[in-house]
């Protein structure tokens, strides 16, 4: 069992420090503590091509997946409102992907649930600034449904989602999760307007 921090400074510099990761795990300190990696190291270059993270969410009970109808923003009738999507949207600073996951769903329909990370999608939409889609999926789903200024949410059988009026990627992805082995590999994709302006998705996993 480890017992100081220079014990702890020791491994991390011994090769077999991995084989005492538990160890690491039982102390009430995080390992990224002893790490002295300086913000110039992060090597930051606003010319890049840079994303916004975002957070999708769709919980899922027996045979149906709840989603939110969208309500106008502002007062203002957008392209997609009366649409159906997911819970969801950004991740604010301080925020790890979970957390988000977990405030959005909880702000927008109420319930609180067990998250899992499904997947990333990376959104081309042409502008120098992309969006990095994280998705997740909710079980054990718990609370009083409620809807939000972002949309009512609504539970819809699967067998009749083709008879709602969905935001263009959602039907992509629900299927993909569905198809996911319990346990498997998180999917990876990217989405991207043609020369037509239809949306296109690509799943690499």
């Amino acid at each position: 069992m480890i017992n100081s921090v220079r014990q702890i400074n020791w491994i991390l510099l011994e090769p077999s420090w991995v084989s005492r990761y538990d160890d690491l795990c039982r102390l009430d300190i995080s390992i990224d503590t002893f790490l002295n990696m300086p913000l110039s190291d992060q090597n930051i270059d606003r010319s890049r091509y840079q994303i916004i993270p975002r957070v999708l969410v769709f919980p899922f009970q027996h045979n149906s997946v709840l989603l939110l109808k969208l309500l106008p923003k502002h007062g203002k009738v957008g392209g997609w409102s009366g649409f159906y999507n997911g819970a969801g949207g950004h991740v604010e600073r301080g925020e790890d992907l979970f957390s988000a996951a977990r405030r959005e769903l909880f702000e927008e329909t109420g319930l609180s649930a067990k998250l899992t990370f499904c997947g990333t999608i990376l959104v081309d939409s042409g502008d120098p600034v992309g969006i990095g889609l994280f998705v997740f999926r909710a079980d054990e789903i718990s609370g009083s449904l409620k809807a939000s200024p972002e949309g009512i949410p609504e539970w819809i059988s699967f067998d009749l989602l083709d008879k709602f009026p969905l935001v263009e990627d959602v039907m992509f992805i629900l299927d993909k999760i569905r198809s996911m082995p319990v346990g498997g590999p998180q999917f990876s994709g990217k989405s991207f307007y043609d020369t037509e302006g239809k949306l296109k998705v690509i799943f690499n996993s």
